[in-house]
C-alpha cells in the first residue's frame, strides 16, 4: 500500500522520498512567518510548503530539493492539492539556486528543516541520509546562500535540534543575520526541550523574542499550544 498522510486540506504522498512527514516539519510550516514570495529550502514531500500555502493563500512558493525523486514527490503531493496554482518545485541545491541568474528576486520568507548530523554514519545512496546529512547543506552554506536570496525585511525560519543551537547560532552570527524568534519545544513536560524553533533576519526591531512551550501532556493529549498551533491541519 502507497504510503501517504492526509491533512485537512491536503495529502502528502511520501513513498518516493527519503525524509516521511515528522513533527518537525509540521511545526516549522505551522511556525514559520510567511510573505509574498516564500521559499522552502529541503522541501522533500513538498508538506512545509503545502502548509504555508494554506497559510498564506496570496504567497508564490518555490520549493526546491537536491534529490530527484524527492522533487518529483513534491510535484505530484503540490498538483493533487488545492495549491498547484501557486507552488513551484524544483530540483536544485540551494547553493546552485542562489548563483543561478533567473532567481534574481529576492524571498519575503525562507523555511527550512536543513540536514543536522554532522557526524553520524552515512550509506551511499540512502536517500534518507542525504536529507538529514549536513554534506549537502552545511549551516554556512545555508545562511550564505540566504543572505543572498532573502529580502532586505525578510525573515529565515528553521526547525533544529537543541544540541545543534550554539554552532547554528554562532554560524547566523558570521553571515549578518540577527535572531529575531527562538520557541524552545519540549515533546513531554518533564522532558529538556529536543527541538527549538528559529527566525532570523537582517535586521531586528527589539529584543529577541523567546518562549518555551510543550507538545503533550502527562497523559498524552496534545496540549493547548500545540492544538492551537497545528489544529489547522492534523484531521484530529
Amino acid at each position: 500500500m502507497e504510503e501517504q498522510f492526509c491533512f485537512k486540506q491536503f495529502v502528502v504522498h511520501q513513498d518516493l522520498c527519503g525524509m516521511k512527514v515528522g513533527t518537525d516539519g509540521v511545526l516549522l510550516g505551522a511556525w514559520a512567518r510567511g510573505g509574498k514570495r516564500v521559499l522552502d529550502i529541503g522541501s522533500g514531500t513538498g508538506l512545509i510548503a503545502l502548509m504555508m500555502a494554506q497559510r498564506y493563500p496570496q504567497a508564490r512558493i518555490t520549493a526546491i530539493d537536491i534529490e530527484p525523486d524527492a522533487c518529483r514527490q513534491a510535484h505530484r503531493n503540490v498538483e493533487l492539492s488545492p495549491f498547484a496554482q501557486c507552488i513551484e518545485v524544483e530540483n536544485y541545491s540551494v547553493q546552485q539556486f542562489a548563483l543561478h541568474p533567473a532567481h534574481h528576486l529576492l524571498f519575503d520568507s525562507i523555511v527550512s528543516n536543513p540536514p543536522f548530523f554532522v557526524d553520524s554514519f552515512k550509506s551511499e545512496g540512502d536517500k534518507r541520509t542525504l536529507a538529514r546529512h549536513t554534506d549537502s547543506l552545511t549551516f554556512c552554506d545555508l545562511f550564505r546562500s540566504a543572505a543572498a536570496l532573502l529580502s532586505p525585511m525578510g525573515e529565515l525560519s528553521v526547525v533544529i535540534p537543541t544540541v545543534c543551537l550554539e554552532e547554528f547560532e554562532a554560524e547566523s552570527y558570521i553571515h549578518g543575520f540577527l535572531m529575531r524568534r527562538k520557541c524552545w519545544v519540549k515533546t513531554v513536560e518533564h522532558k529538556s526541550p529536543k527541538r527549538c524553533l528559529l527566525s532570523f533576519g537582517k535586521c531586528r526591531d527589539g529584543a529577541v523574542e523567546e518562549e518555551e512551550h510543550c507538545m503533550m501532556t502527562c497523559s498524552g493529549e496534545k496540549t493547548p499550544w500545540y492544538q492551537t498551533l497545528t489544529g489547522d491541519f492534523y484531521l484530529k
